[in-house]
């Protein structure tokens, strides 16, 4: 939100004076003061929106005083905004065109706080008012019940509660008793409440991200009061508060930095930016414009981990108003997508809902005629009763077991998913990844490993000619003491160590490091503690093995994975023992340990390369382990190599050592020069190896693929390069932007960008959820990936969250699926499945609705004809929910397509069902209705058992009281042509199965051994369809009685030619030609030389 006077850049005046009022002008100030600074050229301006955002009278004012040449100008802002207070700070020590620095000391100043003493209680109590608790705001929950209601608000839905109620009423208006008489309602209403429960629990489940975000904030604080340092609820902080952080401390609210009390202070910041490597922090350093997290160099954010050195800083922003604040405001005002997939269903209820009404009014409309008919007893009793079967219809035509159908076939999706390594949390997306056209993946252990390993050595080797250099390569990109050293032939070295330089190599990388490799046998894997690159040098120590013993790789692999883990490594500590450490400084940017070992004493030394060599005079070779002058041209060859390697951006070392003499307590920086050269390693966050395939197999979908990452511009775009995401392209321009690159374009030419973007650099939380809507503002379908605490806005956004398994909580709930193994290989896996999981879905919906078509035309036939009900409500139930299900259910089990990712991304327009799709529906329906009302007045006219009626008699059925008869009126209450009826719909329903095989390839090319769950299936369907005729109890219930050999023989003659049509449909779809002439299109009726134009 931009205010007047907020700017974001250089261009305000650099002096200002400001006035502060604690209460609203008139209402007399309880605090008051007038301060002069000198701050940088934006801190102007950010002060006066700081100041208002957060005072917590929404009256409260100020005045800024500008000198700028144009006489006084008076700001006057309303207040109340909240927002993180971290841009107050971060003008601070923002170079100024006059004075230099801002420095720390004047944010005290602005706090009224001495850094020696801390806050007052006076001024604890003060702040608190002023700024708040530092505590995230809790969400104001919906209630139960209004979740509750929210899952009937649905048209179909509604439709099926009137249905229910006016079933309920008719029975009691009717005197019916007994358990049938009140099934219907009762099984409907039963349903709608297993629907709404399954919703409920989904919405409920989705708010625990922002719960989880909670846990990422620190407990207690060390904090400086009154001149005293005491341990506090970290709750109870306030701006003004000064407080000591050191290693293992989680950083309690937004500080900044005031004083070093050793070398470094780095912060482990993953959980903001998702980049695995920590962050070096000081008090005053200069800021660019814009600057992001990552260079916010002397700022700690609330919710992030020292991982090394200690200082103090002073709290400049709590609660709502810190980074982890913003993160969670855009996750509380991010409202859940309804997936591609229910917006369709949702389309084609609608429609179906309205048909349905339609149909019904005009059922109850026609027969208007036969309302005062005597049978009924009058008038209004006749319309109720052609009312009930406008009600049966209702009941009959809207699908009840889609919505379980719908969901087992996606929870069936899921365990597939599953054995990929996706985990599913929302059913919904299973759906949804099959018609994703971007997917939005983090760099950082997703397309690599998160895991930094050595892949390249750089040593000096001895020739007549003079020293060389001479190239290893190493296997592995994991932390798992695994791997393989190769030498520039790419022979590989069956024992490295027994060569000097690499022995050496081994000895600085296990010795020189404060990291620690360890097994964790619930994750079957190595784990790091402390800086990754320092774990990479461990590992490589762990490759390149021990010396002096020819069986050390078998006797390697007999230990045990924990043994494993820093075997090498225990061994070079037992070897050397530490006595004495120079940390790390940013001036020498090395660090060096001095080791005891017998009767000699080692300094090894690692560090950037140009300030090792700048203090080496001397070189190991690796040849004979002889030391040789380090001459000019060497130097030269050697900067040349490591420059290559940034080339390839490797991060490079150098490693030294200089023997000291023995019994020395301590070395010195003055110790650090007269070094011996050891050897250059590189290394990098490698790329997966399946990722490069898997980028491959997403273009030929037609998915677009932005990596998004925090990372700087030249490493991502080499990654890049290296997994085929610029598709071999030198030129990357339009393909390539940094946040700020693309905030600067235009908005026109953003949206081209994202028409092109692949690579997304040095990019912050807002920026992944600002790329999120633009994209989806483009009409496309958005996955999203990500691990961190950052990434939840982003992946609540997308239309399908994807959180890495080794990611946080809150990343995992605010996600829609997780991936086990943290592979972009894994999301392509399960995008092919989704598509799989779509094309099934088509097709159970094509079987139950062509099903309840069937069932509509039934009684629209019966009643139009003015014959006896066909079904009952209670058979068309049954069917509806037990022989449709479980079918349909097992027809989620057809094979995925060969060819599936070879089609492009569906439209996110397209229905479900197509013009040409529904009138396959409707033929195929209008069959099954046909044949079930054949299978009816066959019984009554044909059958052997029956009173072989005329089908005059049939359709004056109500007028038999009336008339003299030959047969008892009681016939037309006889349960076997309903039974008959019922066995042809079940029957012809088995038959239509088996052509859902497949949308368009015949029976006799998919047969059904290629789906053996829905063979099994029918047979299930048909036993329980044995059972509720031949079991008393249960026929009783449907109302339905046994069949005899010739009325199950006519009810076969009826249901097989449902195959020999949907063949003649599928023959068609293959042949579109076919099919469109079939359409009939004007040009059809031209003569061919004229169509063919």
């Amino acid at each position: 939100m931009r205010l007047p006077g907020f700017v974001d850049d250089a261009r305000a005046d650099p002096c200002s004076e400001l006035i502060r009022d604690g209460e609203a002008e008139g209402e007399g100030s309880s605090w008051r003061s007038r301060r002069r600074y000198k701050f940088s050229s934006s801190s102007s301006s950010l002060l006066e929106f700081q100041l208002n955002s957060l005072s917590n009278p929404s009256t409260f004012s100020y005045k800024v005083l500008s000198q700028n040449g144009r006489g006084i100008r008076q700001i006057r802002i309303r207040g109340g905004y909240a927002f993180p207070l971290v841009n107050l700070v971060a003008a601070i020590a923002h170079q100024t065109g006059d004075d230099g620095f801002v420095l720390s000391m004047q944010v005290l100043d602005f706090f009224g706080v001495d850094s020696t003493k801390g806050l007052s209680d006076s001024q604890v109590d003060h702040h608190s008012r002023l700024y708040g608790r530092n505590v995230l705001p809790e969400e104001k929950r919906t209630p139960f019940w209004k979740l509750v209601l929210k899952q009937f608000d649905d048209l179909l839905v509604k439709i099926l509660i009137v249905a229910a109620i006016v079933s309920f009423l008719l029975a009691l208006a009717n005197g019916e008793t007994g358990l049938t008489a009140f099934l219907e309602p009762f099984v409907i209403l039963l349903i709608l409440a297993a629907n709404a429960a399954v919703g409920v629990i989904t919405e409920t489940n989705a708010e625990k991200a922002l719960e989880e975000l909670r846990a990422y904030q620190a407990n207690i604080a060390t904090v400086l009061r009154n001149g005293c340092f005491s341990i506090l609820p970290a709750t109870e902080l306030v701006p003004g508060d000064i407080v000591e952080v050191a290693v293992g401390c989680k950083i309690p609210a937004d500080l900044r930095m005031i004083e070093m009390s050793s070398n470094e202070l780095r912060v482990d910041q993953a959980i903001l930016t998702g980049e695995s490597c920590s962050v070096e922090k000081d008090v005053d350093c200069p800021l660019t414009t814009n600057a992001v997290y990552q260079d916010k160099k002397n700022i700690l954010f609330s919710g992030t981990d020292v991982v090394a050195g200690r200082g103090r800083a002073v709290v400049v922003g709590v609660g709502s108003n810190t980074a982890m604040g913003s993160i969670h405001d855009s996750m509380l005002h991010t409202d859940d997508e309804a997936t591609p997939l229910k917006k369709k269903l949702d389309e084609f209820g609608s429609f179906l809902a309205k048909v349905i009404a339609g149909i019904c009014v005009l059922v109850w409309v026609v027969n208007i005629g036969h309302f005062s008919d005597p049978s009924h007893g009058g008038f209004f009793k006749g319309a109720i009763h052609y009312f009930k079967i406008a009600v049966a219809l209702a009941v009959a035509a809207i699908p009840e077991g889609l919505p379980a159908v719908v969901t087992t076939c996606l929870a069936l999706g899921t365990k597939k998913m599953a054995r990929l390594n996706a985990i599913v949390r929302s059913l919904p997306s299973v759906e949804t990844l099959g018609c994703t056209t971007v997917i939005c993946s983090d760099k950082t252990g997703t397309l690599t490993t998160n895991m930094m390993s050595v892949s390249k050595i750089c040593v000096v080797q001895s020739t007549d000619h003079g020293p060389v250099i001479n190239e290893f390569s190493v296997s592995g990109t994991t932390y798992a003491p695994e791997g393989t050293v190769f030498d520039n032939n790419g022979q590989q070295l069956d024992f490295p160590a027994q060569s000097p330089c690499l022995r050496h190599l081994a000895m600085c990388s296990s010795l020189c490091n404060d990291s620690i490799l360890q097994y964790n046998p619930d994750k079957d894997s190595y784990e790091k503690i402390g800086e990754s690159t320092e774990v990479a040098l461990r590992v490589l120590a762990e490759k390149v093995g021990l010396p002096g013993f020819d069986s050390m790789p078998s006797a390697l692999n007999m230990l045990s994975k924990h043994e494993r883990a820093a075997y090498c490594n225990h061994y070079w500590e037992n070897q050397f023992k530490k006595v004495y450490v120079l940390e790390f400084t940013r001036d020498r940017k090395m660090m060096s340990v001095l080791c005891s070992h017998k009767q000699m004493d080692v300094m090894f030394s690692k560090g950037a390369p140009e300030s090792i060599i700048a203090r080496c005079t001397k070189l190991l070779c690796n040849s004979d382990g002889s030391v040789v002058p380090l001459t000019a041209a060497s130097r030269a060859e050697l900067e040349s190599s490591f420059h290559s390697f940034g080339d390839e951006t490797l991060r490079c070392l150098a490693l030294a050592f200089k023997t000291v003499p023995h019994g020395q307590q301590t070395i010195s920086y003055d110790n650090e020069n007269d070094l011996t050269f050891i050897g250059l390693v590189g290394m990098l966050d490698p790329p997966r190896k399946e990722v490069r395939d898997a980028m491959l197999a997403c273009m030929t979908a037609g998915i677009r693929v932005i990596v998004v990452t925090g990372d700087n511009k030249s490493t991502a775009e080499s990654i890049c390069r290296k997994i085929g995401a610029f598709d071999n392209l030198v030129d990357f321009s339009g393909l390539s932007y940094t946040a700020s690159e693309f905030e600067r374009l235009p908005a026109v030419q953003q949206n081209l960008a994202l028409r092109r973007m692949t690579l997304f650099s040095r990019v912050e939380p807002s920026h992944k959820r600002m790329l999120v809507e633009a994209l989806q503002n483009q009409n496309e379908v958005v996955a999203m990936t990500g691990d961190g605490v950052n990434d939840a806005p982003a992946l609540k956004k997308a239309d399908i969250g994807i959180a890495m398994g080794s990611g946080t909580a809150v990343a995992k709930s605010a996600s829609d699926m997780v991936l086990a193994d943290d592979n972009f290989a894994s999301i392509v896996a399960a995008v092919a499945e989704g598509r799989a999981i779509y094309n099934n879905t088509k097709q159970f919906i094509r079987y139950m609705i062509s099903s309840n078509i069937g069932e509509v035309v039934c009684i629209f036939v019966a009643a139009v004809l003015g014959i006896p009900d066909t079904l009952a409500p209670v058979q068309l139930l049954w069917v509806n929910l037990v022989t449709d299900g479980l079918p349909a259910t097992a027809i989620g089990f057809n094979k995925q397509d060969s060819d599936v990712m070879k089609a492009k991304p569906r439209k996110v327009g397209e229905a479900v069902v197509t013009g040409w799709l529904f009138f396959r529906y409707l033929v195929i329906g209008v069959y099954v209705g046909l044949a079930t009302v054949a299978g009816f007045i066959w019984w009554f006219v044909y059958s052997e058992g029956g009173p072989k009626l005329t089908y005059s008699e049939l359709m004056n059925f109500e007028t038999c009281a009336l008339r003299e008869t030959s047969y008892p009126c009681s016939i037309f209450e006889d349960r076997h042509p309903s039974t008959v009826a019922m066995t042809v719909l079940v029957v012809v329903e088995m038959f239509n199965a088996l052509n859902n095989l497949s949308e368009n390839q015949s029976l006799l090319v998919i047969t059904p051994r290629s789906n053996l769950w829905l063979v099994g299936s029918i047979i299930l369907t048909m036993v329980l369809h044995m059972l509720i005729l031949y079991v008393h109890p249960l026929a009783v219930l449907f109302s339905v009685t046994p069949l005899s050999w010739a009325e199950w023989t006519a009810v076969l003659y009826l249901s097989f030619p449902v195959i020999i049509i949907d063949e003649v449909l599928k023959f068609l779809s293959r042949n579109t030609g076919l099919r469109f002439r079939f359409r009939l299109r004007k040009t059809d009726l031209l003569p061919k030389d004229r169509r063919d134009k």
